[in-house]
């Protein structure tokens, strides 16, 4: 393969990678893996190892910021560390029963799921249905956050993998 060839490549499995974070699935994985796919392939030549580790610090980071950002909103809108775990669990869940459904599924399966285990978990611990309520939205507007952190984050890996591949 041509390295011009493998450059275009890498920028379309990253472009699925960002997509993919959109869709509520482990993209920045995705491109993690394609960036190290890349070095192998030209024998580390322009992606060395502060590439290799700045990708996997970023991809870390950005799945920290999912934890701490639908945790820490869901917590702020008042919820327990209970209605934080619901939120987790939640959107996990939903996000995997809406897979079936094409394209969104997901990501609305996600966003119905953290609303609903935060709401449930805070409602099963206080019996308050108001304050359950607005706990879920917390919980909601946390994965929009992180979702939307997740994407930023995917874009500066995509960034960094592009200039160290078009080094050569």
């Amino acid at each position: 393969m041509t390295h011009a060839l493998l450059v275009v490549l890498l920028a379309l499995i990253c472009l699925s990678g960002l997509a993919l974070v959109a869709l509520g699935l482990p993209g920045l994985w995705v491109i993690t893996v394609a960036v190290l796919g890349y070095g192998a392939l030209t024998g580390f030549a322009t992606v060395g190892a502060g590439t290799i580790v700045t990708v996997l610090v970023l991809a870390g980071l950005g799945e920290l910021l999912e934890v701490w950002l639908g945790y820490g909103l869901t917590r702020k809108y008042g919820g327990s560390k209970r209605a934080g775990w619901g939120a987790l669990v939640g959107g996990i869940v939903g996000a995997a029963i809406g897979v079936p459904v094409p394209v969104i599924g997901s990501v609305i399966g996600a966003l119905v799921g953290s609303f609903a285990g935060a709401t449930l978990f805070e409602y099963a611990t206080t019996w308050h249905a108001p304050g359950a309520l607005r706990v879920g939205w917390g919980a909601l507007l946390g994965r929009v956050a992180a979702n939307t952190a997740k994407i930023a984050v995917g874009l500066v890996i995509t960034v960094v993998a592009m200039f160290a591949a078009l080094k050569g």
